[in-house]
């Protein structure tokens, strides 16, 4: 494994410290906060206070590679960081990490105009919004970026949009100030050509959310998910992203990075997972001797070791390769990443569960939220059956 910068090993002490005394010891206050709210949908005061002392601390917008809008690290050093902030349900947002404001700022750094950069990147970075990506379509099968069937179309100095999109994240959120909508703008020109990426201010008149979507019952409150509808909503054309017919190329841009965050935060649940396994097996007593000195139970850590440190060095492989080549040139060992790191975390979690026994499938753990979260991944940013068939495609035409 390459050493960390010595920049990249500061952030990570500090990242460990702060977790130790703001995070882990506010985890519970967030949800007490949150089940007192008159809403779900609304934000818990602690998180606030965490963003601002996070801020304080410079410990924020860690993600962002280029120097002119965050720390400048690369996507490997950040892998480090994320794995430690996917220990916690709560982190990424308190350090403005989380999805998908993390892929939504990418997008606006590398594509955005001047003017969009300072009307919705700026808030963005500043914590003072949130944002959604709308890609996903429940008519279509969405992990062919091609299938997409919203529309885009050009009327004078304006574009109508017209789409029925699901699995909106963090459109629930009162914060949303802006969303990503991806939809066709001519379907009668090349595959990967008909698709454009749009900012769609999210009170525009026309948006509408249809329903909130559960994730195996966790609502994922304040932030959430939805169906939403954008039914004829209007927008200046200058809200359009590149230009027209740049869809595709935006969405593969954007994923790479994303794809790394998701892992990374799941060997963190993972991690999460088998601190709490241990302190579990050091701590309770069955047929006379402690869980901890029971064989089978030493089993179950070592394979959760092995399972964890599999994941993380696949990922921060393939991070490291997308660092010298560009995500396209990293593009099988991320597929891998993808599908190693969720199995591995979902493993990983549910050996801790069984030892926690009752109490691991309760809400008095993180551990059934975080199973929850690691199955959705399997899922998110393309279904494992997708990246099994590009790797084998991948090294089928390395040996032509």
């Amino acid at each position: 494994m390459l050493a960390l910068s010595a920049q990249a090993q500061d952030f990570k002490t500090r990242l460990i410290n702060f977790m130790e005394e703001y995070i882990y010891p506010n985890e519970s206050l967030y949800e007490e906060q949150l089940n007192q709210m008159e809403t779900r949908w609304a934000i818990p005061p602690i998180m606030e206070e965490l963003k601002s002392k996070a801020k304080e601390q410079g410990l924020w917008n860690l993600f962002i590679p280029q120097k002119e809008y965050g720390p400048g690290l690369t996507n490997y050093e950040y892998g480090h960081l994320c794995a430690i902030m996917g220990r916690s349900l709560i982190a990424p947002e308190a350090f403005n990490c989380g999805a998908p404001d993390t892929g939504n700022m990418e997008v606006l750094i590398k594509y955005g105009t001047p003017e969009q950069k300072e009307k919705w990147l700026a808030p963005l970075l500043n914590g003072e919004i949130r944002s959604v990506f709308s890609m996903t379509e429940p008519a279509v099968a969405s992990s062919d970026a091609t299938n997409i069937e919203g529309s885009i179309i050009r009327d004078g100095d304006e574009y109508v949009i017209n789409a029925r999109k699901w699995w909106s994240s963090g459109a629930m959120d009162p914060r949303v100030g802006i969303a990503i909508v991806m939809g066709k703008s001519d379907p009668t020109a090349e595959k990967h050509k008909q698709q454009s990426m749009i900012l769609v201010p999210f009170d525009a008149p026309g948006v509408e959310i249809k329903r909130y979507l559960p994730v195996f019952g966790y609502d994922h409150a304040p932030h959430g998910h939805a169906e939403v509808h954008y039914n004829n909503v209007r927008v200046p054309a200058s809200n359009m992203l590149l230009g027209e017919g740049r869809g595709f190329e935006i969405a593969q841009g954007r994923l790479g990075p994303g794809r790394i965050h998701h892992c990374m935060r799941a060997i963190g649940a993972a991690e999460r997972a088998l601190d709490l396994l241990c302190e579990r097996a050091n701590s309770r007593v069955a047929f006379g001797t402690k869980l901890a000195d029971k064989d089978v139970i030493r089993e179950i850590i070592a394979e959760s070791r092995i399972e964890i440190e599999q994941a993380r060095l696949l990922t921060l492989n393939a991070a490291h390769k997308m660092d010298q080549e560009g995500a396209k040139g990293a593009r099988k060992e991320i597929a891998m990443a993808k599908i190693v790191a969720p199995r591995a975390s979902l493993s990983v979690i549910d050996k801790a569960m069984q030892v926690f026994g009752g109490a691991g499938v309760s809400e008095d753990t993180p551990l059934a939220a975080h199973w929850a979260n690691a199955r959705t991944l399997r899922i998110v940013d393309g279904p494992d059956q997708v990246h099994l068939r590009d790797i084998g495609r991948l090294e089928l035409r390395e040996r032509q």
